[in-house]
C-alpha cells in the first residue's frame, strides 16, 4: 500500500474530523472579521470628529477623513454613507457610554433626584471633551432642516435611546407617579437634558463649572414639581398641561404628513 503524501499529512491540508471543530474555526475566523471591521469603522469616526474639530463640519469631506485615516474613500463610504451618518453614530456612541455610566448610578439610588443628578452628572463628564465640537456642530444642528437636529426623523433613534434610559430613570425611583404623567415624563426630562446640553454649549466658564450649578440646582427643582404634579390636588391643572402637549403633538404630525 503507498504512503499517504506529506501533502496529505500536513496541519495545512488535513481536514476537519469533526464538524464542530470546523464551525468553531469558521465562528473565530468571522469575530476576527468583525473585530477588524469595528476597528477600521472606530478609525474613521475618530478621525471625522477630529477633522470636525480642525477644519468645521461642513468643510470637511468624506474623502479628506478616508485620506487621514489612511483607507480607501469607497471602505469609507461602507461603513458611513454620509458625514450625517457619522455624526448620527457619535450620537449613538455616546448614548450608549452614558448608559454604561448610569448603570452603577441607576443600581444604587432611589430617589428621583438622585437618580437624574447622577445621570445628568454623567452625561458632563462624558461629553466635556467634545466641548469645542460641539460648538461647531451645533451651528448646523441647529437647523430645523439638518438632519442632526436632534428633533430630526434622521435623529429618531437616537431619542428612542435617550428617552428610554430617562424612563428608567424614573421607574426604578421610589416616587409615585401617575400613570398619564409617567408617559409624558420620558420625553420631557430628554427636552430638560437637551436644555442643559444647549447651556453647556455656550459655557466658557472653567470645567463648564456653571452648567454644572445649574444642573445641581435644576434636577431639585424638577423632581418637586414632579412630586407636586402627582399630588392628587393637581390633578386638573397636571391634566390641561398633558392634553397641550397632546394637541402640539398633532399638530407637528398634522404639519409632517
Amino acid at each position: 500500500m503507498a504512503e499517504p503524501s506529506k501533502e496529505e499529512n500536513s496541519p495545512g491540508a488535513e481536514p476537519f474530523k469533526d464538524p464542530v471543530d470546523k464551525r468553531l474555526a469558521d465562528s473565530k475566523g468571522e469575530q476576527a472579521k468583525t473585530s477588524k471591521g469595528e476597528q477600521t469603522r472606530a478609525l474613521i469616526l475618530e478621525t471625522a470628529l477630529d477633522l470636525f474639530k480642525e477644519n468645521g463640519y461642513e468643510e470637511t469631506t468624506m474623502r479628506a477623513i478616508a485620506a487621514r485615516a489612511g483607507v480607501a474613500l469607497g471602505n469609507a463610504y461602507y461603513y458611513f454613507r454620509s458625514k450625517e451618518h457619522l455624526i448620527q453614530a457619535f450620537y449613538g456612541r455616546t448614548h450608549a457610554e452614558l448608559a454604561q455610566a448610569a448603570r452603577p448610578i441607576l443600581d444604587r439610588e432611589t430617589t428621583l433626584k438622585g437618580r437624574l443628578l447622577g445621570v445628568t452628572r454623567a452625561n458632563l463628564d462624558l461629553i466635556e471633551p467634545y466641548h469645542r465640537f460641539a460648538g461647531i456642530l451645533f451651528s448646523t444642528a441647529a437647523d430645523p432642516q439638518s438632519p442632526l437636529n436632534p428633533f430630526s426623523p434622521e435623529s429618531e433613534q437616537a431619542r428612542k435611546d435617550s428617552t428610554a434610559l430617562y424612563a428608567e430613570v424614573i421607574e426604578g425611583s421610589k416616587l409615585k407617579i401617575p400613570t398619564d404623567l409617567k408617559e409624558e415624563l420620558p420625553f420631557l426630562l430628554w427636552l430638560y437634558h437637551m436644555g442643559i446640553v444647549l447651556f453647556w454649549i455656550h459655557d466658557e466658564s472653567p470645567s463648564r463649572a456653571r452648567t454644572r450649578h445649574l444642573a445641581n440646582r435644576t434636577v431639585g427643582i424638577i423632581a418637586n414639581l414632579i412630586s407636586l404634579a402627582s399630588n392628587p390636588f393637581m390633578r386638573p391643572l397636571r391634566k390641561s398641561v398633558l392634553r397641550l402637549m397632546a394637541e402640539l403633538r398633532e399638530a407637528d404630525q398634522g404639519i409632517a404628513n
